[in-house]
Parts: C-alpha cells; structure tokens; sequence
C-alpha cells in the first residue's frame, strides 16, 4: 500500500501541467493576416481564411468563405496547425495543432469553455464544417498577432480535414496589414497551399457544431448539424481570465509527502 502511494505520488509530479488560454487583450489594432485556400484534384476545396484583431485590440475576428467540400466524408474539422505548409506543399508537415497550453486533444474540446480549449482547435471552439460550401464570422478572444505572444499564429498554417482526420486542404498565412501600434517587424511564410491523404499525430477528435458566437451559412449538407455540446470529460470551466493552472505539482510538498510514507 505504501509502495503503491509513493508511485502514485510520483506520478503526479511528472504530470504535464496544463493552462487555460488567455483572453489576449493587446493585439496591434488592424492587423489583418489571409490564408488562401486553392482547390486542387481530388479536393476542390477552395476559399479564403482572414483573421484581423478586433477594434479593441481584444482577440480577433475569423471570417471564413470556403466551397468544394466533399458530399462525403465530413463533417469537417479544420485547426491552426503549430508550423508552415513547406514549399512542396505537403499538408503532413504542419505539425499538430497549435496548443502553446498543453491542452491536448483529449478530452474534447468543450464550446462552452473555450478557454479550455487548444488555441488553434478552430472548428472545436466555432463548430465544424457540415455543408459542401461554408461561410462564417466569430470573434476568438485567444489568437494573437502580436509575434512575441505564445498565440502568434501567423506564422501558422490552417488546416481542413475529414471526419477521419484525413487531410485535404491546407495554406500559410500572409500578412495583410501590421496594424497600429505594432513595434515589431513580423515576419512571413511565402503563401503556400496543397492538399492530400495524410493522417495528422495525435487522439481522435471530432469537434463540434457552432457555436453561438458564429454566423455560419451552410448549404447542400453533408449531415445533420450537432449543437455543441460540454464533452462529458471536460474539465469543469474555471473562471474568466482566472488562467487557472489544471494539474500543479509543488516538488517540495511531493517530496516531503514521500519521506512521510516511507516512515
């Protein structure tokens, strides 16, 4: 029994320690970044992605115009994915989601509790895609585009894929404008799209429908939309900006909670 204490002691201090997102509050005003999206056989997928901060400086505005989609196969995710599309176009070097919280891809994603949510799980937070063709506008309080901000995105890719997680669209981002009050110099990826069959690392995710925050207009639907609903392993929602750290593990606590047991 003591034995089997120390492990579980152990353990925890080796956990991953896992952070809300903060609301970004300081974003250059007008900065605007577009990615767009060229179809290409046997995806047609096609459309643009344009993200600006908002007047206020908190968070951004997505505004997505997208058609080509598939009859089959969704409904369709897309995400932030944490680097580039290279210059062959190969959507598999994306990487994973954009996720400087180590949030991960499990449980799902819960809409109510977007802050709980990875940075870049766009559809996770704002709804997937359920029609061939798909427009809509929200505001993300937890994109940055202020370069030094662990939320940076525009140096980013965006990513579509199927139910299964396969791969079919993705582009860089390109800078639109710097916005006022911008003190650095960022830099860009060369706009870069492909598509493809690739599976992308890590857990299953399905997402969710939209949310009340998006304006989304699907037509031809590929499946009856799913109001977004909290994932029933969702941690529970900590309060507004409270930042709330999910798993701490004080090393001197855990230390001298094993030299007691071993007494």
């Amino acid at each position: 029994m003591r034995a089997q204490s120390i492990l579980s002691v152990l353990a925890l201090a080796t956990a991953v320690v896992a952070e809300d997102a903060p609301i970004i509050k300081d974003n250059p005003i007008g900065a605007q970044y577009q990615a767009e999206i060229k179809g290409k056989a046997p995806w047609e997928v096609a459309g643009s992605v344009k993200i600006a901060s908002n007047a206020a400086g908190k968070g951004v505005t997505v505004e997505i115009a997208l058609s080509g989609f598939p009859s089959e196969g969704g409904p369709f995710m897309y995400h932030i994915h944490e680097k580039a599309v290279p210059s062959n176009g190969n959507c598999t070097a994306t990487g994973a989601h954009l996720d400087p919280y180590k949030r991960g891809e499990t449980p799902l994603c819960d809409a109510n509790a977007k802050s709980t949510c990875q940075t870049g799980d766009l559809s996770g937070k704002h709804g997937n895609i359920t029609a061939t063709t798909f427009s809509a506008v929200y505001n993300d309080d937890f994109l940055a585009t202020i370069e030094s901000d662990p939320s940076f995105f525009a140096d980013k890719s965006i990513v579509f894929h199927l139910s299964n997680k396969t791969r079919i669209a993705c582009a860089n981002f390109v800078q639109l404008s710097p916005g006022n009050g911008s003190t650095t110099t960022t830099t860009t990826t060369t706009a870069s799209a492909s598509y493809g069959t690739a599976l992308p690392s890590g857990g299953p995710h399905s997402g969710h429908n939209s949310s009340s925050s998006a304006r989304p207009t699907n037509s031809d639907s590929t499946g009856a939309p799913i109001p977004p609903t909290a994932s029933p392993t969702a941690a529970p929602t900590e309060p507004a900006g409270s930042g709330a750290t999910k798993m701490v593990a004080s090393g001197a606590a855990l230390f001298a909670f094993v030299a007691v047991l071993m007494l």
